[in-house]
């Protein structure tokens, strides 16, 4: 590559771009650790659409008009991290560049969005950046059909590399915004042919071209490293009514010893081939060194957008004082002051009407009701939307003629539909929750897990929650599920025993600013359990007593979801034989650990043998509870799986599997001694 020709036929694009290549060169160097190649390939490509394209305001990162931008590549995280330097952002300072990758820095390895501001999702995970941002694409086209192109018109722009395409939730991603025409998303490919293990070729012989346009996408192929071409396709594919990939051919690591192989990919920290490289950009030899015109017309980059928000904020305004109020409150995550007394009357509905219904059906329930409230709610479903009980009446299906809708049919793409999901979320304004079996947790975990990382409080609704799934077998009933949910941190997991509790958990999880929630539901119909009016919110605490004792109490069942009325049941059998026992709901372990102590020993005291019952594994935190906080408690049981399910009724499958008050009896009779 000849780079004396590049420098030449345009320096003042060139020093640019040079900064960013240099800073990270430096801050790789210093660090002793990351990724140089991506940002130094890349790096025309960004100073293009920074400068020419992109509507940002570095004074306001979190400006609800702005473009956003997406680093799915995000090992390459030494360019964002040189662009918000660069342009002057208040929290990436020369300093935090300089503490790259260190300790208490915000500039961590990857791109992490609860660390900056002006970093939209938290990426590194490959493909999952291409996925969020269909969702911050679609959030967009539902945002503005409701309140007008004048208050949101904005695009999506992603940088995404070779691997980000072989992942395969790159294909549920595409394949969605293919569908849904969402011309407002254009993906920018770092093609350089160049993987960790060498080159693309030996693993892959996919022609990315061709399978962009099958999706529906409009696609461009142009050279990475020229200027003009790379403003002539984005201002091209800004035009276009579909989706748009742009396939930028670049050279990683350009202008380094190791440009074009897999060393490239890494971290370069020679001092003699980082001096070359330096010398070959034109760039300082000193160390974070960028030249005072260099920086000054970056900084006015960064402020290109001033004039933009202004006006934005002139246009909005002129919006109702309702439509204002309705898009502020969504922004800051504020449910609305109704929907408190709405639980409260599905509650009290509920405990005089005493329904017996799965708890998906109870989650319908909720959600019947919180809908019409939260217009910043979006449903959906991977394909199972009869069966997950995911969408209500008055939401309408969000489609290429429908963009008002707020339902949306991702298809058999439980991991794209999760990684969307987050994107709606982490664009602001909006809420979804989208639904598939629970097993499936199995397909849309890492972005379950993302969620809780990135602190935002995406629903994930999970029906057919154990060996109650019945004839369908072990290939869909879940065991261990409930344990990896429980595993991760900052998620709450609900597992309701009947509506009242579903309510409860939903006025939660819609009421969340910083944590996730995974709804998981039966397909057998339970009975209602909470037949006493409360207004409090019971599920809040976590764990409460639902039954006490009727005389000296000897026995706790603690049990979760449909075991509930089976320890309810066990509970009558041995009172009947004089053994007082209380039976404790437990419908979310991570909010029961959350309460102070002095209630925690209230609900379980010492003293009591304990039973644990659910349709799962014991893992996951039944030890806490069951063997007592201190590990005091040592007569404690449980009564649930160790092994995968089978093919059979749901009713069989309890009392093969000694999932019933009879077992729960004798497991406490057998503690008693």
């Amino acid at each position: 590559m000849d780079l004396t020709a590049l420098r030449t036929a345009n320096p003042e694009h060139w020093n640019k771009a040079a900064a960013i290549r240099a800073l990270t060169l430096d801050a790789v160097a210093a660090a002793n650790s990351g990724h140089s190649g991506m940002p130094i390939g890349m790096a025309d490509v960004a100073t293009v659409l920074f400068e020419k394209h992109l509507k940002f305001d570095v004074k306001a990162p979190k400006w609800a008009d702005r473009d956003r931008f997406i680093l799915s590549a995000g090992h390459g995280s030494m360019l964002i991290y040189s662009l918000l330097y660069l342009m002057g952002d208040e929290q990436v300072t020369l300093d935090q560049i300089k503490n790259f990758r260190q300790m208490g820095a915000l500039t961590a390895g990857h791109p992490e969005n609860f660390l900056i501001d002006a970093v939209e999702t938290t990426t590194g995970p490959l493909g999952q950046g291409i996925a969020n941002a269909v969702g911050f694409a679609m959030a967009e086209e539902m945002q503005r059909a409701h309140y007008g192109k004048k208050v949101v018109d904005h695009n999506t722009y992603v940088i995404a590399g070779d691997g980000c395409l072989m992942e395969g939730i790159s294909q549920e991603a595409i394949g969605i915004a293919g569908r849904q025409k969402l011309g407002k998303l254009i993906v920018l490919w770092d093609n350089n042919n160049i993987t960790i293990d060498g080159s693309v070729e030996l693993s892959d012989r996919t022609n990315q071209i061709q399978r962009f346009k099958a999706s529906g996408w409009h696609v461009q192929e142009i050279d990475g490293h020229d200027p003009e071409a790379i403003d002539a396709a984005i201002t091209a594919a800004k035009k276009a009514q579909k989706p748009s990939m742009i396939a930028c051919k670049t050279h990683i690591a350009l202008g380094h010893a190791a440009q074009d192989t897999s060393k490239g990919h890494g971290a370069l920290t020679d001092a003699e081939q980082l001096k070359a490289a330096k010398e070959a950009y034109g760039a300082p030899l000193g160390a974070f060194e960028v030249p005072a015109d260099v920086k000054a017309q970056w900084e006015a980059i960064g402020t290109r957008g001033t004039a933009d928000r202004a006006a934005w904020e002139a246009r909005f305004a002129e919006l109702s004082k309702q439509k204002q109020e309705r898009f502020n409150r969504a922004y800051a995550l504020e449910a609305p002051k109704k929907l408190s007394a709405a639980i409260k009357a599905l509650k009290k509905q509920i405990s005089e009407e005493q329904p017996k219904v799965a708890t998906r059906k109870s989650s319908e329930m909720a959600l019947a009701v919180i809908n019409p409230l939260m217009p910043e709610t979006v449903g959906g479903s991977a394909d199972l939307t009869g069966s997950n009980n995911t969408k209500t009446g008055d939401l309408g299906v969000f489609d290429t003629d429908n963009r008002k809708g707020r339902y949306v049919y991702w298809g058999i793409r439980e991991h794209g539909m999760a990684a969307a999901m987050n994107g709606m979320t982490l664009h602001g304004g909006m809420r979804p929750y989208g639904g598939t079996f629970f097993c499936f947790t199995d397909y849309a975990r890492p972005s379950m897990r993302l969620a809780a990382l990135m602190k935002i409080p995406t629903v994930f609704v999970m029906t057919h929650d154990s060996i109650g799934v019945g004839e369908d077998g072990p290939t869909h009933q879940p065991v261990e599920h409930l344990a990896i949910c429980r595993a991760t941190p900052n998620t709450y997991v609900f597992r309701p025993a009947d509506t009242v509790e579903a309510a409860e958990a939903w006025e939660i999880a819609v009421t969340a600013k910083e944590t996730p929630s995974v709804m998981v539901l039966t397909r057998q119909n339970l009975p209602t359990l909470r037949t006493e009016h409360k207004l409090s919110n019971l599920t809040e605490k976590g764990a409460y007593v639902l039954a006490e004792a009727e005389g000296k109490r000897q026995v706790i069942l603690i049990a979760t979801g449909s075991e509930v009325s089976l320890a309810m049941e066990a509970k009558a059998k041995l009172e009947a034989e004089g053994i007082g026992t209380r039976v404790v709901s437990m419908p979310c372990m991570e909010l029961f650990a959350q309460q102070d102590e002095a209630y925690r020993r209230k609900v379980l005291p010492a003293g009591p043998v304990r039973v644990g019952i659910e349709a799962a594994v014991r893992a996951g935190g039944w030890d806490r509870w069951l063997l007592g906080e201190r590990g005091q408690e040592k007569k404690a049981a449980f009564v649930g799986m160790d092994r995968f399910g089978a093919s059979a009724p749901a009713d069989e499958l309890f009392e093969k599997f000694g999932i019933t008050a009879e077992a729960t009896v004798a497991k406490a009779k057998e503690l008693l001694g």
